[in-house]
């Protein structure tokens, strides 16, 4: 069995402590103690890491894309090798389970994969001219230093879309991770040093966000900016950025609907969305929570899912036949018990669940709520957690009114078995993503990403590496 490891800063090519010494602690979410220690960067830090990404990017935009695709490709296949050690570090820092965690990281190396070839597939254009003698060309250039802000909720997964795209493109990049899960993230960025990256092209730091976001961001080396978290935070840094002109991708909040229509297989759906929408304890930004069942199928919809809900084992994610991890902290836990109280107080009925489960760790019930009208907090905020909110519709217009009121759109969700049903949503469904009868998104070469509120860009398919490409374009008389 390996150790749960402090977890150092990784700057200009070496792994170091902060400047001054100072460290985080990192809290084990199934038994609230201290399982290490976790290096805080201050400025002096941030100075070193945006010299030597400037430095980087000068070496690693000149190195031949093919160059940069065998490197990729090994330290894939390092992540893949290293996946049961990292997978044991995951679930003991961020409290999923352990077969989700080694699946997120195997996830993370084909993505590595995924870039690694389209990044090979950068290709200009040559235009036709007016006049004779004329050649005009485009031509894809590396937009420069790259800074990257990713959440706890999928320590590899939110880094691994955000540092692939730029080492395929030929940025170089500072990687601010998540605090609360910060070795998971360490042991991608070593794989990639393990494989060769040169020094200075990544570089890892850990800190308080807001005070390392706001250093970054409008700094000159900074180009291009990246990402994950929540609404609100996700406005201000586009807006700094935004100051500043520099490019940003934004994958933001969500409010998933799943609008399940009479002609469904309701055994599907059940089997499908009870899964998702407790795994990793319902903490997904595209985590399915309003649920919309029309009256045809209502009840044995709402029965079924409060049967599988009451049937969730919850416990450690290193335990054997667990269903459902703890929180990954503790301030989740009051966050959801306001929002459940206030479902119930807005004339919602709690069916099952709604509580904290023993007081060792930050374990919370898997809970449904039904009949909660939409001016209940939980319909509008997303609770980012185990709870599950099932109300009713008659028709597709009700539906679809209900799907599209919210000023998130990142993910949705769909069960019939009509083409016509189909069509309509996948017109009229106000989502960046919408995936019907089946989970399919978050696939390396799909789009990742929302619109509304819930941010613009995209973190997966061909279109996530033009945010890291300038295009340039060249006339030339002969």
């Amino acid at each position: 069995m390996i150790n749960y490891p402090n977890v150092q800063l990784f700057i200009d090519g070496e792994w170091c402590d902060a400047a001054d010494g100072r460290t985080l602690e990192i809290i084990n979410p199934a038994t609230g103690q201290e399982i290490g220690r976790l290096a805080h960067a201050g400025k002096p830090d941030l100075d070193r890491a945006l010299a030597a990404v400037e430095r980087g990017f000068q070496v690693w935009s000149e190195t031949p894309i093919f160059n940069r695709y065998k490197l990729m490709r090994k330290a894939a296949d390092l992540l893949r090798a290293r996946a049961d050690d990292i997978a044991w570090m995951m679930t003991k820092e961020q409290g999923k389970l352990l077969a989700q965690a080694k699946s997120e990281i195997l996830g993370g190396a084909d993505t590595i994969d995924w870039f690694a070839e389209e990044g090979r597939r950068t290709y200009g254009q040559t235009i036709p001219a007016r006049a004779p003698g004329v050649v005009q060309m485009t031509m894809k250039v590396p937009v420069g230093p790259v800074a990257a802000f990713t959440p706890w909720n999928f320590p590899i997964n939110q880094i691994v879309r955000k540092l692939s795209a730029a080492v395929a493109t030929g940025c170089s990049i500072i990687v601010k991770a998540p605090e609360e899960t910060p070795a998971s993230p360490a042991e991608l960025i070593r794989c990639f040093v393990d494989a060769g990256i040169p020094q200075g092209v990544v570089n890892l730091v850990y800190g308080v966000p807001a005070e390392i976001s706001e250093y970054l961001i409008p700094h000159p080396v900074i180009r291009k900016i990246s990402f994950t978290g929540s609404t609100p935070v996700g406005k201000q840094l586009a807006g700094l950025a935004g100051l500043h002109m520099k490019r940003a991708t934004m994958e933001l909040g969500g409010h998933a609907p799943v609008l399940v229509f009479d002609d469904a297989d309701i055994d599907k759906a059940l089997k499908q969305m009870t899964v998702h929408k407790y795994r990793n304890a319902g903490q997904i930004c595209v985590s399915p929570t309003r649920f919309l069942i029309q009256e045809g199928v209502a009840d044995r919809f709402t029965e079924g899912f409060i049967e599988a809900s009451k049937a969730m084992k919850v416990g450690s994610g290193l335990e054997d036949g667990v269903d459902m991890g703890p929180l990954a902290n503790e301030r989740r836990i009051p966050a959801l018990e306001g929002m459940i109280n206030d479902a119930v107080d807005a004339s919602g009925t709690l069916r099952t669940g709604g509580k904290r489960i023993g007081n060792q760790g930050y374990f919370f019930e898997p809970t449904v709520l039904t009949d909660v009208p939409t001016s209940a907090r939980i319909m509008n905020e997303e609770p980012f957690g185990p709870v599950a909110v099932i109300n009713r519709f008659t028709d597709t217009d009700e539906a679809l009114a209900e799907a599209n009121r919210l000023p998130f759109g990142l993910a949705a969700y769909a069960y019939t078995s009509s083409s016509e049903t189909a069509q309509t949503l996948g017109a009229r469904v106000k989502s960046g993503m919408l995936t019907i009868n089946h989970l399919g998104l978050a696939l390396p070469e799909v789009p990742f990403g929302g619109i509304k509120d819930s941010g613009y860009g995209t973190e997966g398919g061909s279109e996530a590496l033009e945010a890291y490409l300038e295009t340039r374009f060249i006339s030339q008389k002969k």
